[in-house]
């Protein structure tokens, strides 16, 4: 109830437009894409998030959805893009450089599935898409695994709050 009560606060009550956006992505967002990297987003997922985010930019300006406002006016009273979608883009980025530096098993098995290596079981019907088939419509993965092994590529093209913090070592 306690925290109801200040979400309420930081979310409608007097603070700075900018302030509201950052406290609604850090912690609205945070808990809304857990593990957001490993998705696999179909059309009916990527219009359900697209939604969360417009009701959250709604919410964070007390329209009613008895208003009447479009989604674009919306988004020029906040100021912002719809970026919900390129978040988890950058996430799964992140991830599967994450996995594509380190030399283990699970590098390996992704190696091998996208080379076609290991055998999927036939299945009756329409295949599913799956995490490495929408890796595989995004970008090349050559290009991606490429990227990945280059750091400094990596942190130029998804941005520096993307990838492992590196220390620095002052001696």
């Amino acid at each position: 109830m306690v925290i109801e009560i200040k979400m309420k606060y930081y979310i409608f009550g007097t603070l700075d437009l900018n302030l509201r956006k950052k406290l609604v992505k850090c912690y609205t967002w945070s808990m809304a894409l857990y593990g957001a990297e490993t998705w696999t987003l179909r059309a009916a997922d990527q219009k359900h998030l697209e939604r969360f985010e417009m009701w959250c930019w709604r919410r964070m300006e007390k329209i009613s959805w008895t208003d009447h406002v479009r989604n674009e006016d919306v988004l020029l009273r906040v100021n912002e893009q719809g970026n919900i979608l390129h978040e988890i883009i950058k996430r799964k980025a992140n991830w599967i450089g994450h996995i594509l530096r380190r030399n283990c098993l699970l590098k390996q098995v992704i190696e091998e599935k996208i080379k076609g290596e290991i055998g999927v079981s036939r299945r009756r019907g329409r295949r599913r898409k799956k995490l490495l088939d929408d890796l595989k419509d995004r970008r090349e993965y050559s290009h991606l695994k490429e990227v990945a092994l280059d750091r400094t590529m990596c942190r130029n093209r998804f941005g520096r709050g993307v990838g492992p913090v590196v220390r620095q070592n002052t001696e």
